[in-house]
């Protein structure tokens, strides 16, 4: 379900790409692989800090 708030940041995406649907797809995926970088850099930084204290718990 899509709720108001969603379809105003939809509308301000495109906007944002001078209406041009394939240039905010593009900008959304970017942004996304941005997120998934800096994600897996925490995940990689919280396993280290877990190994370092000598747990097993978080890999």
């Amino acid at each position: 379900m899509i709720t108001d708030a969603s379809e105003a940041a939809i509308d301000k995406i495109v906007a944002n790409c001078n209406g041009d649907i394939r240039g905010a797809l593009k900008a959304l995926l970017q942004v996304n692989e941005q997120l998934e970088a800096e994600l897996a850099q925490f995940y990689a930084a919280v396993g280290l800090d877990g190994m370092a204290r000598g747990s097993n718990a978080i890999h």
